[in-house]
């Protein structure tokens, strides 16, 4: 299940990369797109308004661009959030 789990994300990344010529990374235009098909209830529920500035926090080489490191990061930092809000949802309990 996990090696499917990274395979489809290296999927959606390569779906969505190289529209703009450069296949390694998503450009601006890519990223919206990918923000706004991928993950639309993110986007339209999140408070920060600004899927751009969201990009621009995760480039963390200031290219303009996301590679595949960069993207994992955003993949990433929404899975903890999910994780912690489940937390939030279920009645405090020791995890062993």
């Amino acid at each position: 299940l996990t090696e499917w789990c990274i395979e489809s994300l290296i999927a959606v990344f390569q779906k969505y990369a190289g529209k703009d010529g450069y296949n390694c990374s998503l450009s601006k235009t890519e990223f919206l797109s990918f923000m706004n098909t991928e993950l639309a209830a993110f986007t339209k529920n999140h408070k920060d308004p600004s899927v751009l500035d969201r990009m621009k926090k995760l480039d963390v080489n200031s290219d303009g661009q996301l590679d595949v490191p960069e993207f994992l990061n955003l993949i990433g930092g929404l899975a903890v959030a999910c994780h912690d809000s489940f937390l939030k949802a279920i009645p405090s309990q020791k995890w062993t």
